[in-house]
């Protein structure tokens, strides 16, 4: 029985991947092909990028001032408090700032798409748009995938600057630490591999995040309560993918740039 239900599930998961990998190649295979809904794409880049500003902002300035806290107090120790800008700025930029943003934006947008596609396929608009001749992929899933990549990217500028922001308000007001000095250790530490490995993470997590929020949407079954197992499923998946994405990327920029 036990051999059983695990042939079941691995059969289950393949099969989802399967079906994943398909439906997310047709909608990315239209993007260089017309009619494209540019209309469409401009509305989510709003709706994801700037609905998404607020909780950025707030979540990368406060961990740059926790990173500043817990840092002094280490540091201290060893009499090297000048280069706790170094060590905010390389935290967020690397690491922090990509992983935070996309996991907040995960929480907050792949469970509003995968919703808002749900209740779509729950009361048949899905279904009249194919109807009409209009490809879901399309009109639906390629425009949030390609806003998601492109404002995900400055959101994670966004809290990469904020972070280290807060970082500078924790060190120089509460810490007394010369601004000059925060921001010149924060500023010449930073490398063009630093700075790249931490602009090329968000552009796969936009597409996580977006493609399997579209995907779980487009799949919904069973009414009001498959909308909410839809919800559930894409944030969860999709939070995790992010955090096995950021591993395997960090592992190939490292062993590109860190000889």
């Amino acid at each position: 029985m036990a051999l059983t239900e695990i042939d079941s599930k691995a059969r289950e998961i393949i099969l989802t991947i399967q079906e994943y990998s398909i439906s997310t190649w047709r909608a990315v295979s239209n993007l260089f092909r017309p009619p494209i809904y540019w209309n469409d794409m401009l509305i989510q880049a709003d709706v994801i990028g700037v609905g998404s500003t607020t909780i950025v902002i707030l979540v990368g300035f406060f961990t740059g001032g926790v990173l500043a806290i817990q840092s002094m107090a280490t540091l201290s120790a060893f009499g090297a408090t000048a280069i706790t800008g170094r060590f905010v700025s390389l935290s967020m930029v690397r690491e922090l700032g990509p992983v935070l943003t996309g996991v907040m934006v995960s929480g907050r947008n792949a469970s509003s798409i995968a919703s808002e596609l749900g209740s779509m396929v729950v009361t048949e608009q899905i279904d009249a748009m194919r109807a009409l001749g209009v490809d879901p992929l399309r009109k639906l899933v390629l425009p949030r995938i390609v806003a998601c990549v492109v404002m995900l990217f400055f959101l994670t500028i966004v809290a990469d600057s904020f972070g280290t922001a807060g970082g500078a308000a924790v060190s120089i007001f509460m810490n007394g630490q010369n601004s000059t000095q925060y921001f010149s250790s924060a500023y010449e530490s930073l490398v063009f591999s630093d700075i790249l490995q931490g602009l090329v993470k968000p552009l796969f997590f936009g597409f996580i995040i977006a493609s399997i929020g579209c995907f779980y949407g487009l799949r919904t079954t069973g009414g009001t309560q498959g909308v909410g197992r839809s919800t559930i499923q894409a944030v969860v998946t999709s939070s995790v993918l992010i955090i096995v994405a950021d591993f395997l990327i960090s592992q190939i920029m490292v062993a590109l740039f860190i000889k």
